[in-house]
């Protein structure tokens, strides 16, 4: 008898030991997030993403002038992500927000599943899944349920397969246009899928013989000038480009939102580990990159530097950059390919299934109390008051439960004129300046964090008072006469 049943615990282990490691980290990396889901919604902006959605769902097509706000009401405006929000529509009509966090668990578990399967046809298994570990570590709170995560598996699967051709001396395959034209729905980031087309078609020339290079140059041309045009399949036309360009052309107030500030190292985090650690790695070993994968590395890094956001391109990409150079330096090779079998991925699969269908069921996942002022809008609705000037943190929930928004995530729409304007007033660096935008816009109550300046200026003057307060949100109205 026991013989039997330490054959059988063989057998049983044999089975799970059969699983690929990628198949591993995309059932752990799910796992994980969707045990955190409360975190994948800690982000205002999912209002907004969710009920514009929810807009294009129900009026059948899609917006082309601002209906959220009163400061922007009927100005032009396009939704370069309105594939992305269509889906988080969908999923939330069909489990609650349990459906959006899951959405964004499984795309984030795809995307690295990715990672570990690109990397471990050439590096050892282990070390694939490390590198995806660590990239997970460094994008862990860029992990929201927000357009640009649906996006990361794509971004993959596109960058692998322009690196694949430059490897090979020859051009992508135009089967890969469709990718970005899906990227181009999903979000205003497609143009950075054109960026590496021209940093992998440099390193494709560089790779090849000088009598090939002109030729492969057209071929390169010909399949940029396709993803130019597959850009443009979208129902915005060439407007999704000149959307997607507007934002970079916000000037200083990108400074002044959180995600698009410069990365700083006045503490030691993950992101400044890994730059010090592959940093001494390189020293030490000795590691040498061709000049075209060089300037690919540069560039990824100045983009994590300029913007936070772009912390995520960093940690999946630059292991893509310096796969083949590295491993061919130090003869690193691959582990023996395993391929899933039907009955331990069958078993994985509907095991976290049934989980996510739980957790629906119980509505255990919710955004943080932080980004959701329910008592606080409550208040306000009680008091029926019709124009808010409201903190940037605030405008997605104000969205959400349809009160129109002096400003939100949209920076786009507003632009840097206004975005600097109203920081500067709520910072009591104009003081002038925000006692006008009080009168000038008609507004009934005052929305904001308890540590801004303006909130507490209010509490010294006439004619405002206090209508609620909690150590998230602090809202003022006009006193009756």
């Amino acid at each position: 008898m026991s013989v039997e049943t330490a054959t059988f615990s063989r057998a049983k282990a044999s089975v799970f030991a059969e699983v690929p490691a990628w198949f591993w980290v995309a059932c752990g990396v799910y796992a994980l997030l969707l045990f955190v889901g409360d975190r994948l919604l800690a982000d205002s902006d999912t209002y907004w993403q969710i009920a514009v959605g929810r807009w294009i769902l129900d009026h059948r097509t899609l917006p082309s002038v601002d209906i959220y706000s009163f400061t922007k009401a009927g100005a032009p405006w396009v939704s370069s992500s309105w594939l992305a929000q269509v889906l988080f529509a969908k999923a939330y009509d069909l489990a609650g927000w349990t459906g959006p966090a899951a959405l964004t668990a499984a795309c984030a578990a795809a995307s690295f599943a990715l990672l570990t399967a690109i990397l471990s046809r050439t590096l050892p298994a282990i070390y694939a899944s490390l590198i995806a570990l660590v990239a997970l570590v460094l994008t862990c709170g860029h992990l929201l349920a927000r357009p640009h995560v649906l996006v990361m598996p794509i971004m993959l699967v596109w960058a692998n397969g322009l690196m694949t051709a430059s490897e090979r001396r020859e051009a992508p395959s135009f089967w890969l246009l469709p990718l970005i034209a899906l990227w181009a729905n999903l979000h205003g980031g497609f143009l950075f899928g054109l960026v590496l087309v021209g940093a992998f078609g440099f390193d494709a020339l560089w790779n090849a013989l000088p009598a090939q290079r002109w030729a492969l140059a057209l071929r390169w041309g010909a399949f940029g000038v396709g993803a130019l045009a597959a850009c443009c399949v979208t129902p915005y036309g060439w407007g999704s480009i000149l959307a997607s360009l507007k934002i970079l052309g916000l000037g200083e107030l990108l400074h002044v939102i959180q995600e698009w500030r410069p990365a700083t190292f006045s503490e030691i985090d993950p992101f400044a580990l890994s730059i010090l650690g592959l940093l001494g790695a390189a020293l030490y070993y000795g590691a040498r990159l061709p000049l075209p994968r060089i300037l690919l590395v540069l560039g990824l890094l100045h983009m994590a530097l300029s913007h936070i956001r772009n912390l995520e391109l960093f940690a999946l990409l630059l292991p893509l950059a310096v796969l083949t150079p590295v491993a061919t330096q130090f003869r690193l090779r691959a582990s023996c390919t395993v391929r899933p079998r039907a009955v331990p991925a069958t078993i994985l699969l509907a095991g976290l299934c049934a989980w996510t269908s739980l957790a629906a069921a119980r509505q255990v996942i919710s955004p943080p109390p932080t980004y959701s002022p329910a008592a606080a809008v409550d208040a306000m609705k009680a008091r029926n008051v019709r124009r808010v000037l409201n903190d940037l943190q605030f405008g997605g929930y104000l969205i959400w439960r349809q009160v129109p928004v002096f400003i939100d995530g949209r920076a786009e729409l507003y632009g840097e004129t206004f975005g600097m304007g109203l920081a500067r007033a709520l910072q009591l660096k104009d003081v002038n300046g925000f006692l006008s935008l009080l009168e000038t816009n008609n507004i009934d109550a005052v929305m904001l964090a308890p540590d801004t300046p303006a909130s507490r200026l209010l509490d010294h003057i006439g004619g405002w008072q206090r209508l609620y307060a909690d150590d998230r949100v602090v809202v003022h109205v006009r006193a009756a006469s």
